[in-house]
């Protein structure tokens, strides 16, 4: 077992590895939890974060690192690959986690168990997805009936059988030239606020649905029940 304090759990430093682009990491908070669903690969990460490991080992799903102060778990984790943390940090568990994941070259998050519970512990995820899009990667924070991403400079598609509501709103500031089509309400070249919530509510119709910003971030939040993640094509 691996024990780091406060200054130390500042580390490690991002850097990307480009042959594992297509790789995922599934982080697994003590949050409100989906059903995990998914099954990863060997070249695949998964990463609980302190009490996330109690879901993890009711799916059958062994973590390939286990990170938190564990102060709320009531047995020990011997045998299992652990980093423990001292209470007093500067990064949340999820984003220690993260951080690792980053150093080692992914750039696909799946975080479950994020949601819900604090809001600050919410709020601080989606800080987390920020900080995703700033290293060039992307996370999807699934909740138990809405998913929650952040786009970057840059553009993302759905699926036709993507359904009901989705709302999409500017993050860390303005988000310039935003374009929203195949949704029931569109947009084109609009310059968003973050302090006009002109894109709360928007809804699937059926159609592929594009989604674009050219210069700064979108909170995008979309119904999701489980299953397969409604994007026509997964980030790289």
């Amino acid at each position: 077992m691996i024990y780091l304090n406060k200054t130390e759990a500042r580390r490690p430093k991002a850097r990307h590895n480009p042959n594992m682009s297509d790789k995922i990491c599934y982080i697994i908070g003590a949050g409100e939890c989906a059903r995990l669903n998914f099954s990863p690969k060997a070249e695949d990460m998964v990463i609980a974060a302190d009490g996330g490991y109690e879901y993890l080992k009711r799916a059958g799903i062994r973590p390939s690192l286990t990170i938190g102060d564990f102060d709320s778990l009531p047995y020990s984790l011997e045998g299992e690959r652990v980093i423990k943390l001292a209470p007093e940090k500067d990064d949340t568990d999820a984003l220690y986690a993260a951080r690792l994941a980053v150093e080692a070259g992914y750039r696909n998050f799946y975080i479950y168990g994020g949601t819900g519970g604090r809001l600050a512990h919410t709020v601080a995820n989606i800080q987390l997805l920020q900080y995703l899009a700033e290293q060039g990667g992307r996370g999807y924070l699934i909740g138990l009936n809405e998913t929650l991403t952040v786009l970057r400079g840059g553009g993302m598609d759905f699926l036709p059988e993507a359904k009901g509501y989705i709302s999409i709103f500017a993050l860390n500031g303005p988000a310039l030239g935003v374009t929203l089509k195949g949704l029931k309400y569109p947009l084109e070249n609009y310059d968003m606020s973050g302090s006009y919530p002109i894109g709360t509510s928007n809804e699937f119709t059926g159609r592929r649905a594009h989604i674009e910003v050219q210069n700064g971030s979108l909170l995008i939040i979309f119904h999701f029940e489980g299953g397969v993640l409604p994007i026509a094509q997964p980030f790289k």
